[in-house]
């Protein structure tokens, strides 16, 4: 498993931001999100995954930002729709050895990364999808559904409700949130709580919003 060489602030960083999310990893997983960050490292100068080019930044922006959702994940089955480069979902799949993470994305060359990251980290509880969320049909639904900006609250919603298992929730990581957008979603979609995510490091607004099928009468 390749390493990337944060010797310094930068591997500083993401060890202070565990400690301040007051999380408890495997022992292994900072260094395998160490790596992880090398191959998005490596693949974004071909393949221009992310925006995001600074390694200091990628580790608050990308690996603490989806560490943040940690609290609020189950004990899965977990879809990640419109994961990209793996955001949230390679990040929690590191960070949750046990749960099963499917990654689903339509854009053919992030979907070759995120495949390549699994076989060189050696992820064992993930699946990569290559497919549009409407045109998906797994196996068997899933108890939680993840989005980080992948769209409005009502389309992520409608976009992948028959992928959502009988009692399961949705997660929408957002960043300011506004209240048009929740008053759109759809009238069987309840608001079941929203949370104030504190990213280390990142003075913006950070939310999830937690969504579920109201009960029929």
């Amino acid at each position: 498993m390749a390493s990337l060489n944060l010797q310094g602030r930068p591997a500083d960083r993401l060890d202070r931001g565990i400690d301040r999310l007051g999380l408890q990893l495997p022992a292994d997983a900072p260094e395998r999100l160490r790596a992880y960050l090398h191959e998005l490292q490596k693949w974004n100068t071909a393949y221009n995954l992310t925006a995001i080019r600074d390694p200091q930044q990628m580790i608050t922006r990308h690996l603490l930002d989806s560490l943040s959702l940690l609290p609020l994940i189950g004990d899965g089955p977990v879809l990640d729709v419109g994961s990209g480069a793996g955001l949230p979902g390679l990040v929690l799949a590191i960070a949750r050895p046990d749960v099963a993470v499917t990654v689903l994305d339509s854009n053919g060359k992030k979907t070759r990364f995120m495949r390549h990251a699994v076989r060189a980290l050696a992820m064992a509880n993930v699946q990569v999808v290559e497919a549009r969320c409407e045109a998906y049909r797994p196996a068997e639904p899933f108890l939680q559904i993840l989005s980080r900006a992948f769209a409005s609250l009502a389309d992520f919603v409608d976009g992948t409700r028959s992928l959502l298992a009988p009692g399961g929730q949705w997660v929408a990581m957002k960043g300011k949130l506004e209240d048009a957008e929740v008053s759109a979603l759809p009238p069987d979609c309840r608001v079941e709580s929203i949370h104030r995510l504190q990213v280390p490091e990142l003075n913006e607004d950070r939310h999830a919003v937690i969504l579920s099928l109201r009960e029929a009468p």
